[in-house]
């Protein structure tokens, strides 16, 4: 039977992929924070965009004995939707400003990349809500149905 290791600390942070640095968030949690970095940099190489740094959540848990385990997310929806059609930022009252369009084929590729995160079974499900997070940024989703 495997060791059961006593858990220090648990928690969720968001760092840039391909460029965490030890830090006051990571400092936090009594870990390895050179190691951490390493291994973070070397999952998250490939996502790495210098121009627009792509922001990932990471679930950690530190055990006692200054090792650490961790799981990373897939992006935040509103900086896929911000990606998607060259945003800086959302709408500051999403009712009365509309800051862009985005088509239903690109809410159905950024449901593709939250499915495994979003409280959803199906596409279709994942969609909605993508569509629902578009709404509440000003953004209109063209061609879609109004129950979307």
């Amino acid at each position: 039977m495997a060791e059961k290791k006593n858990i220090n600390r648990e928690g969720i942070i968001q760092l840039p992929a391909g460029s965490a640095k030890p830090g006051a968030s990571l400092a936090s949690f009594g870990i390895d924070m050179p190691r951490f970095c390493r291994e973070f940099n070397d999952k998250t190489k490939d996502l790495k965009d210098d121009a627009n740094p792509v922001p990932i959540p990471i679930f950690i848990t530190a055990y006692k004995d200054k090792t650490f385990d961790f799981k990373i997310k897939t992006t935040p929806t509103t900086f896929l939707l911000k990606r998607a059609l060259k945003l800086t930022k959302g709408s500051a009252n999403a009712k009365l400003t509309k800051v862009g369009t985005i088509t239903l084929a690109q809410i159905t590729e950024i449901a593709k990349i939250k499915l495994p995160d979003l409280n959803a079974y199906t596409l279709e499900d994942a969609i909605k809500i993508i569509a629902g997070t578009a709404k509440n940024m000003g953004i209109t989703v063209e061609n879609g149905k109004e129950g979307i």
